[in-house]
């Protein structure tokens, strides 16, 4: 059960999970696509594969359920990427030099119309500082980015905005998030790196985005120092949270991890992912009644979708094996 329920609770990112002989000279990348959100699948979802050198190998449609698959594939470095309007895009990078399968589970994220999600939709008062034109190609960027699929075209609007306005480190992260949609997580690295400089190290948002990036890379110590810095920045950013519970997880820091996990859900209450997180952390701590909490938190969010599915198989697993533990208890009305 342990198993299936770390392989079920895992949002984009969040763990890949191998199987198979490592001998083996051919390995598969399976997975499923579904709206957090929404509680489904959006349809028609394009799921691309991009090799080390970011080169597109491989598109394929997502079936109605939201499962896809790429078979036949050397070992080595791998990018898939979901880029679909009006949702957050997602880029993972794979290592397939030491597995046969991978698995994913990619949770979208739909997005406000005004483009970047962790930002409110007021205007800072740095942006008002920046010049109007800088302001109006950031605007344009973000919504070829965000709404019409046009990632080039964010790349050169928000670069222009750059050149207009170099002190402009909210464009600066909005090109990084352009190139994430890309598949081009090193391009993305970068500009959250420069993001953070022209900022004077006080962007707690890319701050996170970069030790997200990080994380997804095996760089966990990184990964955490810049996480931990963009909460000194921004102490309410739920997403630092929840990025510093993941990693603590990984590390096995069950307590802190608890803790971060705790946070970002009093922040999000309604963000699903949070609930997976502390799913996760009481699974490994055994603590199966606290689980059963989070499956039900978690369902009323997503109840529908293939993640949903299988959460409640689970939940029914969890609900037999504390019958068996405790036979008395389970037989009172």
């Amino acid at each position: 059960m342990d198993r299936l329920g770390a392989s079920f609770f895992v949002c984009v990112s969040c763990l890949i999970v191998p199987f198979g002989s490592y001998a083996q000279r051919s390995a598969t990348v399976v997975g499923y696509v579904y709206c957090e959100e929404k509680s489904h699948t959006p349809r028609n979802v394009q799921v691309e594969l991009r090799g080390s050198d970011q080169a597109q190998l491989s598109s394929v449609v997502a079936a109605d359920d939201g499962a896809f698959r790429f078979d036949g594939l050397k070992q080595g470095a791998y990018t898939v990427s979901v880029n679909e309007p009006g949702f957050e895009p997602v880029s993972i990078k794979l290592d397939l030099s030491g597995a046969s399968q991978k698995d994913l589970t990619i949770c979208l994220k739909r997005i406000a119309k005004t483009g970047d999600p962790p930002k409110s939709n007021t205007i800072s008062t740095h942006e008002l500082s920046m010049p109007a034109k800088a302001r109006d190609l950031m605007e344009s960027g973000k919504k070829k980015l965000y709404e019409d699929k046009n990632s080039p075209g964010g790349v050169a609007d928000f670069q222009q905005a750059i050149s207009l306005a170099p002190g402009y480190y909210e464009a600066h992260y909005q090109l990084a998030m352009a190139y994430l949609s890309l598949g081009n997580a090193s391009e993305a690295e970068k500009s959250f790196r420069k993001s953070i400089e022209v900022s004077g190290d006080k962007y707690g948002e890319a701050e996170v985005r970069l030790g997200t990036i990080l994380l997804d890379q095996g760089n966990a110590a990184g990964g955490e120092k810049a996480i931990r810095r963009g909460l000194q920045l921004n102490p309410n950013f739920w997403l630092g949270h929840y990025e510093l519970g993941r990693a603590l997880l990984n590390a096995k820091h069950i307590r802190e991890a608890q803790d971060s996990a705790e946070q970002a859900r009093l922040l999000a209450p309604g963000t699903a992912i949070v609930y997976r997180l502390l799913a996760n952390i009481h699974l490994q701590e055994k603590n199966y009644a606290a689980l059963l909490q989070d499956i039900d938190a978690y369902l009323t969010l997503d109840p529908d979708s293939p993640a949903g599915l299988r959460a409640k198989e689970l939940r029914d697993q969890i609900q037999q094996k504390i019958a068996l533990d405790n036979p008395t208890a389970a037989a009172k009305p």
